[in-house]
């Protein structure tokens, strides 16, 4: 009997140990993502998840990451930034994930970033506000370039071209808003002078009146639209029924074919700064990021069946970040890999080369923007940009 005892004992010792290596072989690292698939800023959200989708499917495919596999734990707050907060909250809660590539918007970005300081997980977003990393957070980090330097690219533009006197025509939104407020502090120091301002809501659908009063201003020579979601292709078509002929220049908030698509004819001439994923196929051969962006272009196309857009791309480069952040780090601690991410140096992507620092986290300066224009319903790069 008691040599029975000691062998069902024994053998459930060895029966536990098996099951303990089994749950260890099948543990799954899981990175959260909330994104704006559905809702007024789905042209953002839905290229993020399909890109994540892809490329984790890919690594998984590889081995995973330090031989374990990613788990994408995806919500969708349609736009709405209490959603994201809501989200967020059970991928800390419930979900227990180890990092959070998402955000779409710069609304809902702020409205995350409480939740993971709190958690200590690392946050990479994918809007474009500078408030999202100035001033710097410990664990927040973003791939997209700022509203700032978009503000500085199209301003160093205008005065190439001499066009010194402009209005702004901007959106409500955080986004639009944000970018709009950089404009106004960028412009002196740039030599650009704004002689008068218009806004538009996220829900308006005629820019008219606005665009009356900028056309009636004496001394504008172009006009600059902080913005993103519709709204900037409706101040283009607008524009153009109006007749206005002065250059017009959005930001990097619609680089994407959809603006184009939304903006139709009226699109023609327009300007704007975005990232080398756009003019991937016109870069020279002896570009760093060429392969970078034509391999990405290529593989979003054939998976998703749709043209490629900036926005994506921030996806890619988000989980990109952080999987080599962990293959570093050799772990999914979540406080050495935030040190790894803060440690990226030299980093190709999308949006261009990364090189991250405790009081930059981001990584990118101004020569990852391009100045690009619309010419035939496609981007073309303007020359010396």
């Amino acid at each position: 009997m008691r040599a029975l005892q000691r062998f069902t004992v024994t053998a459930g010792i060895g029966l536990l140990a098996l099951l303990g290596a089994g749950h260890q072989a099948s543990a799954q690292i899981k990175i959260g993502a909330v994104l704006s698939v559905t809702g007024p800023a789905s042209f953002l959200g839905d290229p993020e998840k399909k890109t994540l989708e892809i490329y984790v499917e890919e690594i998984n495919a590889k081995g995973g990451v330090n031989g374990q596999k990613l788990q994408l734990v995806f919500y969708d707050d349609a736009g709405s930034a209490d959603n994201a907060r809501t989200f967020a909250t059970r991928l800390v809660e419930e979900d227990k994930i180890v990092a959070m590539v998402g955000g779409s918007t710069t609304g809902a970005t702020l409205a995350m970033i409480p939740v993971f300081e709190d958690a200590k997980i690392p946050f990479i977003s994918l809007a474009g506000a500078i408030q999202i990393i100035e001033p710097v957070r410990a664990w927040v980090f973003k791939t997209p370039h700022t509203d700032k330097m978009a503000c500085e690219k199209i301003f160093a533009d205008l005065k190439t071209r001499k066009l010194t006197t402009i209005a702004l025509i901007s959106g409500t939104d955080a986004f639009g808003k944000s970018m709009r407020d950089q404009c106004v502090v960028v412009a002196p120091k740039a030599g650009i002078n704004i002689a008068i301002e218009e806004s538009y809501g996220p829900r308006d659908s005629d820019m008219t009146p606005q665009l009356t009063n900028i056309r009636n201003k004496a001394g504008v020579l172009a006009v600059v639209n902080p913005g993103f979601g519709q709204g900037p292709a409706i101040v283009t078509r607008n524009y153009r029924q109006l007749g206005i002929t002065l250059p017009l220049y959005q930001s990097h908030g619609v680089a994407s074919k959809q603006f184009i698509e939304l903006a139709g004819p009226a699109a023609e001439g327009v300007r704007l700064p975005a990232a080398a994923l756009l003019i991937a196929d016109k870069l020279p051969n002896n570009d760093p990021q060429k392969s970078v962006v034509v391999n990405y272009s290529r593989t979003f196309l054939h998976n998703s069946g749709q043209a490629v857009s900036t926005f994506g791309g921030h996806a890619y480069d988000g989980l990109m970040i952080l999987v080599e952040a962990m293959q570093r780090a050799k772990s999914a601690d979540k406080a050495k890999v935030r040190d790894e991410i803060e440690r990226t140096k030299g980093y190709i992507g999308t949006a261009g080369i990364v090189n991250m620092t405790p009081t930059d986290h981001m990584g990118l300066d101004l020569s990852a923007f391009h100045m690009l224009e619309i010419k035939g319903g496609d981007w073309t790069l303007v020359p010396g940009t």
